[in-house]
């Protein structure tokens, strides 16, 4: 089946779920006014819990799971139908390289879904829809993603105004408590796409460092510091090139501080104070020598690296207002230890506050 035959059967399904959609309207206004009986004995056994100390007691989430199972009416297993319609719909234009369409049809669906109190679904087909907008429409794509980590960061906080910890959170989705482990963890890896979304295709760095900065928060909340240590460092690394020298250099010490003590990440620890000494040496060149000091009696393997002795013959040409043999040791560096952009960027930054300072490094 070609692309036009697969957007015809792909319209086809839209009209059906459209259809169920109406007809589930249709079952309901007969309904109106009438308070279902599930939500009645719902509010009637959490209100006692919400007053306790430990509202999750085994005794009564088993009765709540099993007394509360949601049960279809004519009207909701329509809905549902039509949430599976329209994911098949989205399916089918994404087949087709229809992304925008992809993107709509999941929309309808995630909505659909909200209106079943289906949250955990709602998000995933937010996120589905996100990641086919993204090959079409940047900033829809980001709207969907932001949509579905508000679903999941609020599916972490249950009723109860004694909160449990993460650890223990229970899911009882029949009464609409909706507590889930690691969703902020989730959240965090979205917050990250909206950040390279912005970084590659609309540039903005500023909204990309913001993302970057709330995912590391959601990762250190779960105590997912790796994970928290890689987002910082994409800020620090960002906010060097916007100039915002401090804020890089906070960030690169703590990381490194970090690394240090760790027998696995210890050997990185050297990249990132030499990252940090860099940024002071754009600020100034006394607040580069004494932190280069510094991170030497901080980490004394720090002294025997590449990077601290490179620091040092820097500190040195600049003294001295020598571009030549500025220019000399960063190829020396280069030779063995290829620069990259960012480290490039920084060095030429440098150089231009030797007097008679050429425009290129090599």
């Amino acid at each position: 089946m070609d692309n036009s035959g697969k957007e015809a059967e792909a319209m086809a399904l839209l009209a059906e779920a459209e259809r169920k959609v109406k007809n589930s309207q249709s079952f309901f206004s007969g309904l109106f006014g009438q308070q279902p009986a599930d939500q009645t004995l719902t509010q009637f056994l959490l209100e006692p819990l919400l007053g306790t100390s430990n509202p999750w007691e085994p005794w009564r989430l088993a009765f709540l799971r099993q007394r509360l199972r949601p049960r279809s009416s004519g009207g909701s297993s329509k809905i549902e139908e039509a949430c599976e319609i329209y994911a098949r719909a989205a399916n089918m234009f994404k087949m087709a390289k229809n992304w925008s369409a992809a993107g709509n049809a999941f929309c309808q669906a995630a909505q659909l879904h909200l209106q079943l109190q289906s949250k955990h679904d709602a998000a995933t087909c937010f996120v589905d829809a996100g990641n086919a907008f993204k090959k079409a429409d940047p900033q829809e794509a980001i709207n969907c993603l932001m949509r579905a980590i508000e679903i999941y960061t609020d599916m972490v906080l249950p009723l109860a105004p004694h909160r449990p910890s993460l650890s223990s959170l229970v899911d009882v989705t029949a009464v609409g408590v909706l507590a889930y482990p690691g969703r902020f963890t989730i959240a965090a890896k979205h917050h990250i796409s909206i950040a390279e979304i912005y970084e590659t295709e609309l540039v903005d760095i500023e909204k990309a460092i913001a993302h970057y900065e709330q995912s590391a928060d959601y990762y250190k909340g779960e105590e997912s510091n790796s994970s928290a240590n890689k987002c910082l460092l994409k800020v620090a690394g960002y906010a060097a090139q916007l100039e915002q020298y401090q804020k890089a250099i906070d960030i690169y010490e703590q990381v490194g501080t970090n690394a240090m003590d760790s027998p696995l990440l210890k050997y990185s620890a050297k990249d990132y104070f030499f990252k940090a000494a860099l940024c002071h040496f754009c600020i100034d060149m006394l607040n580069a020598k004494l932190a280069v000091q510094k991170y030497e009696e901080l980490f004394p393997a720090f002294s025997d690296s590449r990077e601290c002795k490179l620091m040092k013959k820097l500190l040195d040409a600049h003294e001295e207002q020598n571009v030549d043999s500025y220019t000399e040791a960063v190829k020396e560096y280069d030779a063995i230890s290829r620069l990259d952009q960012w480290l490039t960027t920084m060095l030429l930054r440098i150089k231009k506050t030797i007097q008679g300072d050429e425009e290129d490094l090599r």
